[in-house]
């Protein structure tokens, strides 16, 4: 999949899908398109027709909010006219028996016919019975808000042969304040949502405290922010610890409808 995707998420989603062969030049191997800009499927469609040849991933679809019929249908009309190039991100399992509800949902995808094979798809894998899942059930994980340790756990548990992607985000401003304001939105938003976040960062060491609180130890380990040197040594780190991609989501600093501007920026820097 190559080692850099980007991810559409903040901004409006008509400025994000005129950027996307803008995205496709600048080298991004992959283009994830963010569970909050996902009111259906139609823009999946949309961002493959508006690119040559990189895939296209969902990051993440919530099993209890799109039917896995939905999923089935059009997995099978984008492998018609884009054969191999869309990655099924799955995750948002809620309740108490998130890995049963997972695991009943993929079935139903192995049961269809045709069926959405495992080779297609990816789990947001936050947890070691996560990571299991996503091993046994898919081509791999994909874990959203996660220190270069949590990618190192996370490669020990899947194995060399399967699929690691990191998704980071990252803020591109110089001003401490401004910068772990935005931070803090994206991780306060996904803490929140009913979920195993706060379970997630108390494992990867941090306290009860720092979760309540968001303090700046949690939030300057979970999103890079800073100058362009300080993005690409994050990156370095998740790749090191094993990531094969780091799909990246830029936190807007302020109200820009897209975020092309920085996009552009982290190629120049992060490209090979």
């Amino acid at each position: 999949m190559g080692p850099l995707g980007i991810v559409l998420g903040a901004g409006s989603w008509e400025t994000s899908l005129a950027s996307v062969g803008e995205l496709e030049v600048l080298g991004y191997s992959t283009i994830w398109v963010s569970g909050a800009q996902l009111d259906g499927f139609d823009r999946v469609a949309d961002v493959l027709r508006g690119i040559c040849a990189v895939g296209v991933g969902t990051a993440i679809i919530a099993v209890d909010q799109f039917d896995s019929d939905a999923v089935v249908r059009t997995f099978t009309e984008l492998e018609a006219t884009h054969p191999g190039r869309f990655v099924v991100g799955l995750g948002g399992a809620h309740g108490p028996r998130p890995l049963r509800t997972l695991g009943e949902y993929l079935n139903r995808l192995d049961d269809a016919a045709p069926p959405v094979p495992p080779g297609a798809r990816v789990l947001s894998a936050l947890g070691p019975r996560m990571l299991d899942l996503a091993r046994e059930r898919t081509a791999g994980a994909l874990p959203v808000l996660a220190t270069s340790n949590y990618t190192a756990q996370a490669r020990d548990r899947l194995g060399a042969d399967t699929l690691l992607v990191t998704q980071q985000f990252v803020v591109l401003s110089d001003d401490p304040d401004r910068a772990r304001v935005a931070a803090r939105g994206v991780i306060r938003f996904l803490r929140d949502v009913e979920g195993g976040y706060p379970r997630h960062f108390q494992r990867m060491g941090f306290t009860d405290d720092d979760v309540a609180q968001l303090t700046d130890r949690l939030v300057d380990a979970l999103v890079v922010w800073g100058d362009l040197d300080s993005i690409r040594e994050r990156v370095a780190e998740h790749h090191a610890a094993g990531a094969d991609q780091v799909a990246l989501t830029v936190a807007p600093t302020d109200e820009d409808s897209a975020p092309l501007t920085q996009w552009r920026q982290l190629a120049q820097a992060l490209m090979p």
